[in-house]
């Protein structure tokens, strides 16, 4: 596999402010959530949107089974939205193919790679996704250099072993194994191969295998690999409501770090580590109570945790050691809560902070939280999720410190995906989910934030840099039930990369120079239509 290595190292700037920082106006409100209105995105002004694949296109090297970029070949003559009826019922059941959902990017400037179509160049310039919804996940590429017959690319939608790729959400490069690797979110149901860690060769056609005996079973979402080749994965488990708490849940979700054996190949196994924060209440770790929901949904730890300004003693617990404890597969969220680690209100992903000087010492990670504006748990107790920072000395560290960055509210919640715009601006996008939208009568919105802002000051907040709109095949979903329906837009998959596959040039390892120097900005509005757009210089 040849990599194209064409990028140039820039001198940046010491300073508290960025050099390559970007000035965008805040978008001053949300979209409404109204009934039969397909809302337009709307963006900063310096900033607009090119599309690069959209739900219906045809698969290259398509299979029975996965033919169109954002759709399972179900429904009803494998229809698109729903087909109309007679007046007296406008809209038959159950007749709209399932949406497949493509997740979370993942950008990569490669030579020498194939499809399927052996006389034709795909190019260099890829982006790959794996699909989160339907009757099985599979793995797609984005040929951005492609014509619209080759635009993207099925790699896979089974594994080596020819069993089905269960659901997928995130996705990350790793350069130590030149694989990419792929996160499911569901838990182990029945033997079926679902909550687990997938590599996958990058060219046509991949091979796909998993790690479940080495990663363990989840509510796998976020993953990121350091320098030191360990991987960073942040788990959404949703716990036990409560009996007095109805609308607000347990948190019962961890933060991972995985340390390989052999950072080459991560199936000869390696240990599985979740953070442990120490609590301000009493002494000890903050831990998971079980069978007491109510009592952890307001407890003196949570919101604490939730409480600016309060700084945490972390430390890492091994739960897992395949030297000793073999390569069976394994439930990690159980194998946290048995060795203390501390859960959280559904984290959902994580990225390191930029830097040339100090890299990979400052992790940052969202919290989703309820998604449900009568959570009991409210903003204090992180009922509208959160935005943290995790900080050691060096990625591999057994120590640091956790602090909140943001704490969420009704205005601001529902906290996902989460990328580097430049070495001081995060982003940060909703995935507030239907329910919200109609409390707050408020589609999903990106933010940006700057790391180095006092958000306790309430004058402070971020710049809304989208406000998402909803597509019209979206508008129909949120409007009906029982058709394969996924309801409104959500904001998934910001990514900024230059797509450097080099081991030297992992996403925290240099600073992010948006739109210069190769580096560009990816989103995709899943649900409805699925389009995956490139955010670009409004010139």
């Amino acid at each position: 596999m040849k990599f194209h290595l064409n990028y140039v190292c820039l001198a940046l700037a010491a300073m508290t402010g960025s050099a390559n920082a970007l000035t965008l106006t805040d978008v001053p409100a949300a979209n409404t959530k109204t009934p039969g209105f397909a809302a337009p995105n709307i963006l900063s002004p310096e900033l607009d949107l090119r599309l690069h694949a959209t739900g219906s296109m045809k698969l290259d090297g398509a299979t029975d089974t996965t033919q169109y970029y954002g759709y399972i070949n179900n429904g009803t003559a494998n229809t698109m939205v729903p087909v109309l009826g007679s007046a007296a019922t406008p809209v038959a059941p159950a007749t709209e193919a399932s949406k497949t959902e493509p997740d979370k990017n993942t950008y990569l400037v490669m030579e020498g790679q194939h499809g399927a179509d052996a006389n034709y160049n795909y190019g260099t310039h890829f982006l790959y996704q794996g699909h989160e919804s339907g009757a099985h996940g599979y793995i797609t590429r984005i040929n951005l250099d492609a014509d619209g017959a080759h635009r993207v690319t099925l790699l896979a939608d089974t594994l080596a072993d020819g069993s089905v790729i269960a659901d997928i959400d995130g996705s990350t490069w790793d350069p130590f194994a030149g694989k990419l690797l792929f996160t499911g979110e569901e838990a182990a149901t029945s033997g079926v191969a679902e909550g687990v860690v997938l590599q996958a060769t990058p060219d046509y056609p991949s091979t796909v295998t998993k790690l479940d005996g080495v990663i363990g079973h989840g509510g796998w979402e976020g993953i990121q690999a350091d320098s030191d080749g360990n991987l960073w994965l942040v788990a959404d488990q949703g716990g036990s409501k409560g009996t007095v708490n109805t609308n607000a849940k347990q948190p019962n979700s961890f933060v991972y770090r995985f340390v390989p054996k052999d950072k080459t190949d991560l199936s000869l196994g390696g240990k599985l580590q979740a953070l442990q924060v120490k609590s301000h209440a009493h002494t000890g770790p903050i831990v998971f109570h079980e069978g007491q929901a109510d009592a952890d949904i307001l407890s003196d730890d949570v919101k604490d945790l939730h409480t600016y300004n309060k700084v945490f003693k972390t430390s890492w617990v091994t739960i897992h050691d395949t030297a000793t404890d073999g390569f069976v597969a394994f439930d990690a969220n159980a194998a946290a809560k048995a060795a203390n680690a501390t859960p959280f209100k559904r984290p959902e992903n994580g990225v390191f902070r930029p830097s040339t000087a100090n890299p990979f010492k400052q992790f940052f990670f969202t919290e989703t939280g309820d998604t449900n504006n009568d959570t009991q748990a409210g903003s204090a107790y992180g009922g509208l999720g959160a935005v943290f920072s995790l900080t050691q000395a060096g990625p591999s560290a057994d120590t640091g410190n956790l602090r909140m960055l943001y704490l969420g509210n009704t205005v601001h919640s529902g906290f996902d995906n989460i990328a580097f715009l430049t070495k001081h601006q995060l982003l940060v996008v909703e995935d507030a989910g239907d329910t919200l939208h109609t409390q707050r009568n408020a589609l999903d919105s990106g933010y940006m934030f700057n790391v180095n802002e006092d958000y306790s000051v309430a004058a402070n907040q971020p710049v809304r840099f989208l406000a998402e709109g909803r597509d019209a095949s979206a508008t129909l979903d949120s409007a009906t039930s029982g058709l394969n329906a996924n309801g409104d837009n959500e904001i998934t998959g910001i990514h900024v990369s230059n797509g450097n596959p080099a081991t030297w040039a992992l996403l925290g390892a240099q600073e992010p120079t948006p739109f210069k120097d190769g580096w560009r900005i990816f989103w995709t509005q899943q649900h409805g239509d699925n389009n995956t757009w490139e955010i670009v210089r409004n010139k």
